[in-house]
C-alpha cells in the first residue's frame, strides 16, 4: 500500500515538473530555417538605398527574423527601419535595428514587437531602411547562393522571386536569414486532461494490485518488482566483475571512462573541424554528445551480443534467469555512459553552454537509449547463440550504422529524397534529443518524446520475445 502511495505521488509531481520545464515546447513547435553560406556584402545601407528580401513562411506564426551582417570592423551610428510586408504590400509588423554595438560578421536578430500570425505558406517580404546612414557610417548585410552543411557546397537553387534586391535589382543570391517560426500545438492545450486521465487509469490499476496483494494473487508489475529484489544481489556481482575485468590490469583503470570519449573527441574534432564545423552551432558538444551516445550503444550491445555464450561455465552449473545476463552486462555499460557524461558537462562549461532546467529532461533519453540498447543486445545475444558468426557481422553493420548517424556531421548533407529512410534509424532520434536540450537549452518537442519511445520500446519488445523464444535452446549450443 505505501509504496503504490509513493508512486502515484512521484507520478503527479513528474507529471507536474514536467509541464512547467518543458513549458512553451509543449505549445509549440519552433521551426529555424537554414541560413545560405555567407558569399559577400550587399553594400553599405544608406538613408538611399533599400534592401528587401522575400521569404516563404512554412509555418503559422513569425516569431522573429535572423541576419548575417557586417559593420566593416567599426562604430556605426545608425538605426535600420525594419518592415515586414505580405503579399499585398500591406505592413504587417514594424521593428527598428540600433546599429551600435553590433559585431561584424555575427548574427543579428530583428525583433518583432508582437508575432505575425496566420502567414502560414504565404510569401513575406522585408523591407530594411537606414534613417540616418551615410557613406562612412552604415552597415551592411552579407549574402550567398549555397549552404555549407559540409566543405562541400550545395547549390541553394534560389528561385528568382527570392533574390536580395537592392534598390529593386535582384543581387546574385539571397538574404543570410534565418527564419524563426512556429505552430501552435493541441498537446499543450490538452496536456492536463491526458494527465489527468492517465493518473485515474494509474490509480486504478494501483487500486487492483493492492486488493489482488491481500488476497495472495501477484500482478504483473509484482512479479516484476519480486524478481529484481530476488536477484537484486546477483545483478550486482555480475555488473561489478564486468565492470572490474574491464579496467583489470590497466594503470588509469576507471579514468578511461572520462578520458575515452574527450580524447576521441579532440581527434574527430581535430580530423573532422574543416569539414563539418562551418555551420554547427557549438561543435565541440555536438560531436561529443553524439559520441558519448554512440560509445554507450555501441558498449552495450557488443558486450549483450557475448552475455551468454561468455557465461556459459555458469549456464551449466547453476539455475538463475537468463536474462539477467544481457541485463547485468547493459547496466555496466550504462555505469561507463554515466560516468562519460561527466567530461560531456565539463565540455558544456567550459563552452559556456547554459545549464538550464531542461537538463532535467535528460533522464527521459537516457532511459530510452538504454531500453534501445538492451534491446538490440537480447537479439545480439538470442543469435550469437546459435550462429557464432554474428559478432564479426555485427563489428561490420555497427561501423555502417555509426556512419548513417549524424555524429559528426549535419543531417542537412543527406539528399531530401534519402530524409525518410534516414529518419528511421532509431539513434538519430535518440541522438537528436540529447543535442536539443544540451545545444539549444530548450525541451524537444512532443513529437520527439513519441518517437524516442517508440525507438526503445520496439526493440525492447522484438528482443524480449526472440530471447524468451530461444532461451530453452541455449543450453544445447553453448
Amino acid at each position: 500500500m505505501r509504496d503504490c502511495l509513493i508512486f502515484f505521488i512521484a507520478y503527479v509531481v513528474l507529471v507536474v515538473s514536467f509541464y512547467f520545464i518543458a513549458g512553451d515546447s509543449l505549445q509549440r513547435v519552433i521551426n529555424i530555417t537554414d541560413m545560405v553560406d555567407a558569399k559577400t556584402t550587399s553594400g553599405e545601407i544608406t538613408t538611399e538605398r533599400t534592401v528587401k528580401q522575400d521569404f516563404i513562411m512554412r509555418n503559422d506564426t513569425l516569431e522573429y527574423l535572423v541576419v548575417k551582417g557586417a559593420t566593416y570592423d567599426r562604430e556605426n551610428n545608425d538605426t535600420l527601419l525594419i518592415t515586414i510586408l505580405d503579399q499585398q504590400g500591406t505592413a504587417l509588423a514594424t521593428s527598428e535595428l540600433d546599429t551600435k554595438g553590433l559585431e561584424n560578421g555575427d548574427d543579428w536578430t530583428i525583433s518583432l514587437s508582437n508575432p505575425i500570425f496566420g502567414v502560414k505558406g504565404q510569401t513575406l517580404t522585408l523591407v530594411v531602411r537606414s534613417e540616418r546612414g551615410t557613406p562612412g557610417n552604415a552597415v551592411t548585410f552579407v549574402y550567398g547562393d549555397s549552404y555549407a552543411a559540409s566543405r562541400f557546397e550545395v547549390g541553394a537553387q534560389i528561385p528568382e522571386n527570392e533574390l536580395l534586391r537592392v534598390d529593386d535589382v535582384p543581387l546574385d543570391g539571397t538574404l543570410c536569414l534565418s527564419v524563426v517560426s512556429s505552430t501552435k500545438l493541441a498537446f499543450g492545450q490538452y496536456y492536463w486532461y491526458g494527465a489527468a486521465t492517465v493518473g485515474v487509469l494509474l490509480l486504478i490499476y494501483l487500486i487492483v494490485i493492492v486488493v489482488n496483494t491481500k488476497r495472495g494473487k501477484e500482478t504483473g508489475i509484482v512479479r516484476l518488482v519480486s524478481f529484481f529484489e530476488r536477484y537484486s544481489f546477483l545483478i550486482k556481482q555480475l555488473v561489478s566483475r564486468d565492470f572490474k575485468n574491464k579496467y583489470k590490469r590497466s594503470a588509469l583503470g576507471v579514468l578511461w571512462s572520462f578520458l575515452n570519449p574527450l580524447l576521441t573527441m579532440l581527434v574527430l574534432y581535430l580530423v573532422f573541424s574543416t569539414l563539418f564545423q562551418s555551420n554547427i552551432r557549438n561543435y565541440p558538444v555536438y560531436l561529443l554528445s553524439g559520441l558519448v551516445c554512440w560509445n554507450f550503444f555501441s558498449e552495450a550491445s557488443s558486450m549483450c551480443l557475448m552475455s551468454i555464450t561468455g557465461n556459459a561455465a555458469l549456464l551449466t552449473k547453476v539455475y538463475v534467469p537468463m536474462f539477467i545476463y544481457p541485463l547485468s552486462r547493459a547496466i555496466s555499460s550504462l555505469i561507463n555512459f554515466l560516468l562519460a557524461l561527466v567530461p560531456l558537462f565539463a565540455v558544456l562549461i567550459i563552452t559556456k553552454v547554459s545549464l538550464t532546467a531542461e537538463f532535467f529532461l535528460l533522464p527521459f533519453g537516457i532511459v530510452c537509449l538504454f531500453l534501445f540498447s538492451l534491446g538490440i543486445g537480447l537479439i545480439l545475444a538470442s543469435s550469437m547463440v546459435f550462429f557464432r558468426d554474428t559478432q564479426f557481422l555485427w563489428g561490420v553493420i555497427a561501423m555502417l550504422w555509426m556512419y548513417l548517424t549524424p555524429i559528426f556531421y549535419l543531417e542537412s548533407i543527406i539528399p531530401r529524397q534519402w530524409m525518410l529512410l534516414y529518419k528511421m534509424n532509431p539513434m538519430y532520434h535518440i541522438i537528436s534529443f540529447f543535442r536539443i536540450i544540451l545545444i539549444e537549452n530548450v525541451s524537444p518537442e512532443p513529437k520527439a518524446y513519441l518517437l524516442c519511445l517508440l525507438a526503445a520500446i520496439i526493440p525492447l519488445t522484438v528482443g524480449i520475445i526472440i530471447f524468451k523464444k530461444t532461451k530453452d535452446k541455449f543450453i544445447l549450443y553453448i
